[in-house]
Order: C-alpha cells, then sequence, then structure tokens
C-alpha cells in the first residue's frame, strides 16, 4: 500500500495556482471552452488518472510516478497555455522594439544569422527537428526517471518545469511580444518560426476576436522568457541522473536551446533570461522536496 506522499503537493498546489489564476485573468475577457474539441485533452486526462489507480492499487511505484508526471505536466500545459491567452487578452503595450533593442545592444544581428543557415538545409534540419522535439525529450525524460526509479529527481523535474513555467507565463503578461518575426518567403531553405505562425492567434487574443478555446489546437504563445529554454536546461539537468543517456540527452537538450531563437521565433534575451531561470526553479524545488520527507519511496531501483 502507498501512503500519501506529501512530496507531490508542491505541484498539485501550482497546478491549482494556475487554474485559480487563469480564472481571475479572464473575468473581464470571458473564454469559452469549445466541448468537442476538449474531449481528446479530457480522454488523456482520464486515463492518465486510471493508471495512477491502478498503479497504487497494484502497488507499482514506477507506474504511478509515470503517470503521476504525465498527468501533472498534462495538466501544466493545458492549463499554462490558456492562462498565457487570457494575460494576452489584458497585456498592454508590445514589447517588442525594447527586446529588439536589447538583442542589439548585447550583439545578436538576426539577419546574418539567418541568412547564414539557410545556406546549411541540413543544420536547419537538425536544429529544426531538435525544436519540435521538445515533447518527446519530456516523454524520454519521464519514462526513463520512473523506469530506472530515480522518482526523487523525476518529481522535482516536474515541480521545477511547473514552477518555472508558471513564473514565465506570469513575466510574459507583463511583456507580451509577437516575438523576433522573419519572413520565411524571403529564403530558401528556412522553416517558418511558431512567432510567425502564431500572429494571427496573439492579434485575436489582443483584439477580443478569439475567445473560444480549442483544446486541440493550444499553442504557445510565450516570447519573454522562453520557456522552451528553461525547460531544455530542467532536462539537461535530470539527464545527469542517467549516466548511460547523460551525453546524448545533454545534447540533444542543447540542441534544442540554440534552436529555439529561429525556429521558435525568440529574442535572444527571451533565451538567456528562461536559462537563468532554469538553476533557481530546479534548487528551490530541490529544497521543498527535501522538507518533505516521505518514508516509503526512495531514489532506488525498486522492483517492477
Amino acid at each position: 500500500m502507498f501512503r500519501a506522499d506529501h512530496r507531490e503537493t508542491p505541484s498539485w498546489v501550482l497546478i491549482g495556482a494556475m487554474l485559480m489564476s487563469f480564472l481571475v485573468a479572464q473575468y473581464h475577457h470571458r473564454f469559452t471552452v469549445d466541448p468537442i474539441r476538449a474531449a481528446p485533452a479530457m480522454a488523456a486526462v482520464m486515463a492518465l488518472s486510471l493508471a495512477l489507480a491502478i498503479g497504487k492499487y497494484t502497488a507499482r511505484p514506477r507506474l504511478v510516478a509515470g503517470a503521476r508526471a504525465f498527468l501533472q505536466m498534462t495538466l501544466f500545459t493545458v492549463l499554462g497555455v490558456v492562462l498565457a491567452y487570457a494575460l494576452a487578452a489584458n497585456a498592454g503595450q508590445l514589447w517588442d522594439a525594447r527586446l529588439a533593442a536589447a538583442d542589439r545592444a548585447i550583439g545578436f544581428n538576426w539577419p546574418v544569422v539567418l541568412a547564414l543557415l539557410d545556406k546549411s538545409p541540413p543544420l536547419i534540419w537538425l536544429l529544426g527537428l531538435a525544436y519540435h522535439s521538445l515533447t518527446l525529450q519530456m516523454i524520454v525524460v519521464i519514462v526513463a526517471l520512473s523506469g530506472m526509479g530515480k522518482f526523487g529527481t523525476l518529481r522535482t523535474m516536474v515541480c521545477a518545469a511547473i514552477l518555472s513555467g508558471f513564473v514565465t507565463i506570469l513575466i510574459s503578461g507583463l511583456t507580451p511580444a509577437m516575438g523576433n518575426l522573419f519572413d520565411p518567403s524571403r529564403y530558401a531553405h528556412l522553416w517558418p518560426s511558431i512567432a510567425w505562425l502564431e500572429q494571427e492567434l496573439i492579434s485575436g487574443l489582443r483584439d477580443g476576436s478569439l475567445r473560444v478555446l480549442d483544446l486541440t489546437m493550444l499553442m504557445g504563445i510565450v516570447s519573454f522568457p522562453s520557456f522552451h529554454a528553461t525547460l531544455a536546461a530542467i532536462f539537461i539537468w535530470a539527464f545527469s541522473a542517467m549516466p548511460r543517456v547523460a551525453v546524448p540527452g545533454r545534447v540533444w537538450a542543447i540542441l534544442t536551446i540554440v534552436a529555439t531563437p529561429v525556429f521558435g521565433g525568440h529574442y535572444g534575451v527571451d533565451v538567456i533570461m528562461g536559462l537563468f531561470l532554469a538553476p533557481p526553479a530546479i534548487i528551490a524545488s530541490r529544497h521543498i522536496m527535501r522538507r518533505r520527507r516521505a518514508p516509503h519511496l526512495m531514489d532506488s531501483a525498486l522492483p517492477a
């Protein structure tokens, strides 16, 4: 039998705080949810909840750890995106001019970088696939950590991801931006960035024409700071707990960070700030976990 593990409480509290923040943020700009398109997300939550219950009932700690981590990250993702939408609907003047000026001040010359990258299609594919693989990285990290019995590391990683993501979204509400846009039609090989594809979405949130949430088409609209960079940095730390895959895992995450400005449409300062957020989130999460001891589940390889 599993006793209540209070080290899971911080992540659940953060998820609850995100829900409350969304309800408050959308008070003056009422959002509705398309019930039919919400069905896949609800089905995923129900399936993960069932897996968690089965794991507890059959005393399978690895199943419990993995299902709980996936459930928490799924809820965080949905609530994080809709909270970012609500904050964008309330946001004031765009910060793009300031962020672009900050990039120029520290030496980022994006037209030159883009022109050079456009001459190397293999590098474009490598970085593009790395950028768009962040969800796959999360799946690999959760499955590997739970499968190896690294429950403490998994718990800390999830808490750090949710904490840093929540902070990132709140900051973005104060510093709204369209992103570091470039017209892909001017290049022969470069892909459209996420920021380029999200222009109408952000404009619709700001002018009030978009108020129905399609949970099958949720897109991250945070520019500053870059949560893509933050989460990849957290994965670099998580891979250190798995010596056999540490090197390829870290290289994979580093490529994701390098690709973020171009394929995410981020300013350089977005990525730098995102990287700065990762260590405090990890340290805070580890401190919280140490204060919430659980006598029955440790970072050891338990029998399956």
